[in-house]
């Protein structure tokens, strides 16, 4: 069952979050941009209120939180209610699919990589950006997410994790890079993007059908 309620409850919270924390906002957008290919179709998974897609270029979410993909909406998005785990889309329909701090939510990480290899085109590419169980600000949300509206009910993954899933679900020809190397209090203005994984607590990873 999507983990949904906090959203429904509290998307305005959520929108605020991104107001108050420009700059981590900000390097996450530049890292998915190192990897995202440039044009064909795209359809991002788990859209939320469209702050990614929409920058991104993105006109297509999958969004099962009914306020978020409200707001998505109202951005220019063509949301449509499902879940990872059974997307209600033909096969091989897209060059990218995209998932942002998506991951820690799902109920089924194998299916929903399936599902995407599924709506992919041969050649196309899954990207993901998450945040590291490994790192600093993971091993801090993982300690805290009792106390937190949106995490309580997450699930966080390490890179390698993650990378096994993508292998087993066809997946190849992966490229990471990494940002986030402060804390998030600390963060008032964008974060290099680097290469690889290790260091930065927000990692991005590109897998290839």
């Amino acid at each position: 069952m999507a983990k949904v309620a906090s959203f429904e409850k509290h998307a305005s919270r959520y929108e605020a979050w991104f107001v108050e924390h420009a700059a981590v906002y900000e390097s996450e957008l530049e890292a998915i941009r190192v990897l995202l290919p440039a044009g064909g179709r795209g359809v991002e998974i788990g859209v939320g209120t469209g702050r990614f897609a929409v920058p991104l270029g993105i006109a297509v979410g999958i969004e099962p939180a009914e306020a978020m993909g409200m707001a998505a909406r109202a951005r220019g998005v063509k949301v449509i209610g499902g879940v990872a785990e059974a997307l209600p889309l033909a096969e091989a329909q897209f060059d990218t699919v995209l998932m942002v701090t998506t991951l820690c939510f799902l109920d089924d990480v194998a299916a929903s990589f399936r599902e995407a290899h599924r709506v992919l085109k041969p050649g196309g590419c899954l990207v993901i950006g998450f945040i590291d169980r490994n790192s600093p600000l993971g091993k801090t949300y993982e300690r805290e997410k009792e106390g937190s509206v949106f995490y309580r009910e997450a699930h966080f993954y390490s890179v390698d994790e993650v990378v096994s899933l993508l292998r087993a679900a066809g997946f190849e020809d992966f490229a990471f890079v990494q940002t986030l190397f402060h804390p998030v209090a600390a963060i008032v203005a964008p974060e290099p993007i680097r290469s690889g994984y290790g260091e930065g607590s927000f990692v991005v990873v590109r897998g290839r059908k």
